[in-house]
């Protein structure tokens, strides 16, 4: 289901015609399960690269960097844009209970949100990131979670 619905989404923004502006560089804090440094390099006026390393209370941590396409919902107000995005993923988490979750995995992510860029150099942005481990397969399969992001714009 899940990986259905990352496809209708990247297909129908393929036929959006609205055009965001992506407002340069960003660097701040996704804020969900656990806590993520966040930073954002524009490669367009409507795509970039988001790259966000995670740590999870005493689970472990998580290296993610997704490609993002940016859309325009100035029509809400000036400053709204939704984006969708998928990339790779690679993390390593300890689970005391169960020592078959030891070690690094390699995995790949989706992303799908919303944000709204103040006039002053401030982003705020609530996204859904699904995420599948894929080696090994006894990793830990999917997982899924809400982040809240506080960036600044430079």
């Amino acid at each position: 289901m899940k990986e259905k619905l990352i496809v209708l989404l990247l297909a129908s923004a393929s036929f959006i015609g609205l055009n965001a502006q992506v407002k340069g560089q960003a660097l701040g804090v996704r804020l969900g399960y656990g806590g993520e440094v966040s930073y954002q390099h524009p490669l367009s006026s409507q795509n970039r690269i988001e790259g966000d390393l995670g740590f999870y209370y005493d689970h472990g941590f998580n290296l993610a960097g997704v490609y993002q396409w940016v859309f325009d919902l100035s029509e809400l107000s000036p400053g709204f844009n939704w984006y969708v995005g998928l990339g790779p993923q690679i993390g390593s988490w300890h689970n005391q209970d169960n020592k078959d979750y030891d070690g690094l995995a390699l995995g790949i992510v989706g992303q799908i949100g919303i944000e709204f860029n103040f006039n002053i150099p401030l982003q705020l942005s609530l996204d859904y990131r699904p995420g599948w481990y894929v080696l090994p397969s006894s990793y830990g399969g999917a997982w899924d979670g809400i982040a809240l992001g506080v960036r600044y714009n430079f």
